[in-house]
């Protein structure tokens, strides 16, 4: 058997980077539609405007980099990039904290 396929070199990251305007109610539409349609494609956000997609290979990166371009709005600016899972594992991300009081946590459900 074969593991080439699970190779972290071989395995993508897909990223739709996005500024699109939002002046008039069709440029709003437009920015809607395209969002929607990335994300029924799989991508999910990273930060606004900023989507990933997980891709088996770089054939199936491929696939779904076509599609992204298929949908491009005919306004704004849409930058379409891809790495390797092992730079994905490199990347560091940082979450400021948050002024003010904390949401209530929720209870730990526990399961046997």
């Amino acid at each position: 058997m074969s593991f080439d396929r699970l190779n972290q070199y071989r395995i993508m990251w897909l990223f739709v980077y996005f500024d699109l305007p939002t002046t008039t109610k069709k440029d709003r539409k437009a920015y809607a539609r395209f969002r929607k349609d990335i994300m029924r494609d799989g991508f999910s956000m990273i930060q606004y405007s900023i989507y990933a997609r997980h891709c088996a290979s770089r054939e199936n990166s491929e696939v779904h980099k076509k599609r992204v371009k298929r949908i491009l709005p005919k306004k704004g600016e849409v930058i379409i990039f891809e790495i390797t899972d092992a730079q994905f594992g490199r990347m560091e991300f940082y979450k400021g904290q948050f002024e003010g009081d904390r949401p209530d946590t929720p209870q730990q459900l526990e399961l046997f």
